[in-house]
């Protein structure tokens, strides 16, 4: 006998129409009416799709009170939806806000969670308001309230425990960046600065790009500007070595980290630099230097930003001893494994949180089909 079973005790599941059990209101009272946002402001103002809150304004009329009364927030072309337990304006008329029509029969959380086990049916060329059209006929099982607030109860145990492990990555991310700045940043005299072509030799001559058609698949990852872009049977390099970005968008705009150290056997193209160091402390100071500074004053070209290895051999580095390259390195090596490691750190835990949230969430609302 599953838990659900055990919860249900053997009563009666009844499927309704979420058109059925939930309302919407439209967020027509509550949008924003100046673009004058600003942090220290006190009200978030919402808007449909990723961004979510897009800034906090300093209107005190038309607020919604989701502090007393939550919702749950639907992007209406998307079908995203959020949880909002905090008062909010709106800035998109393309959200609804959707409520229980009665929480004495249909708990509103219920409603968010179970909506959230429904695969995306969306279609890019689809431009349907989603709510009417879709999801209002869609059918939700009803169980007990008291089942419908157990649910609830657990599900929400596993979502605090993802946002507390989110909060602490986020200031821990801080915590990295304060003390990478204050790591490699140095005093006028403190320290020599040398040119990066004296402290790494370059290995630039080795690279030999391969058409995706003509590359024989195998395991040794083959490298580009931004990582991995394929595998292939044969390699070039072998050993510890640190990349850097040679061309791409991502030189101005940083997403990801322009350098990115590389073990083992390996193929590099043309898209990105080759560096050898004589020891790990070196090439990681280095990686977490380059990885710190604006290298726009390095960059040519607007639409086509490149790095070229005459302008990267220039770069000028802080050259501290090798020992306090080692301590430096040390520190933020923690660091960077707590915050950004997917083996283990705190991403890796919140991902396994998550998916033992999402295999109870499926697990406890998951209804038989033949009660339909």
């Amino acid at each position: 006998m599953s838990y659900l079973d055990t919860l249900l005790q053997g009563v009666e599941v009844e499927w309704k129409t979420l058109g059925e059990v939930a309302d919407y209101e439209q967020p027509t009272k509550y949008l924003v009416s100046s673009k004058n946002y600003d942090d220290r402001y006190k009200t978030p103002v919402l808007t449909a799709g990723k961004t979510f809150i897009l800034g906090y304004t300093d209107e005190t009329n038309g607020i919604y009170k989701a502090s007393t009364n939550p919702v749950i927030i639907f992007d209406d072309f998307t079908t995203a939806n959020k949880w909002v337990d905090f008062d909010f304006k709106a800035k998109s008329s393309a959200m609804k806000m959707v409520v229980s029509k009665d929480e004495n029969k249909t708990v509103l959380k219920y409603i968010y969670y179970w909506m959230n086990t429904l695969p995306s049916e969306l279609i890019d060329s689809d431009h349907k308001r989603q709510w009417i059209s879709n999801f209002a006929n869609k059918k939700i099982p009803i169980p007990p309230l008291s089942v419908q607030k157990e649910i609830v109860r657990i599900l929400d145990k596993f979502t605090e425990l993802t946002t507390e492990l989110t909060t602490e990555l986020t200031a821990r991310k801080k915590q990295y960046s304060y003390y990478r700045e204050q790591l490699l940043t140095f005093e006028e005299g403190e320290v020599a600065f040398e040119e990066l072509q004296n402290l790494a030799e370059n290995l630039d001559s080795m690279r030999k790009p391969v058409t995706s058609g003509l590359r024989d698949a195998g395991d040794i990852p083959y490298y580009g500007a931004s990582g991995i872009v394929d595998y292939v049977k044969d390699f070039i390099f072998e050993g510890d070595f640190l990349l850097v970005s040679e061309d791409g968008a991502n030189l101005l705009a940083r997403n990801t980290p322009i350098a990115f150290s590389i073990s083992g056997k390996s193929w590099v193209n043309n898209h990105a630099h080759v560096l050898k160091f004589n020891t790990y402390a070196e090439r990681r100071y280095v990686e977490y230097y380059l990885n710190s500074i604006d290298l726009t004053p390095y960059i040519s070209g607007a639409a086509q930003p490149k790095l070229n290895q005459r302008n990267l051999n220039s770069i000028k580095i802080p050259n501290p001893s090798l020992e306090d390259k080692i301590k430096i390195v040390s520190i933020l090596d923690k660091f960077d494994t707590l915050t950004t490691s997917i083996s283990e750190g705190l991403p890796k835990e919140i991902e396994l949180r998550q998916k033992q949230y999402a295999y109870y969430r499926d697990l406890l609302l998951t209804f038989p089909l033949s009660e339909l």
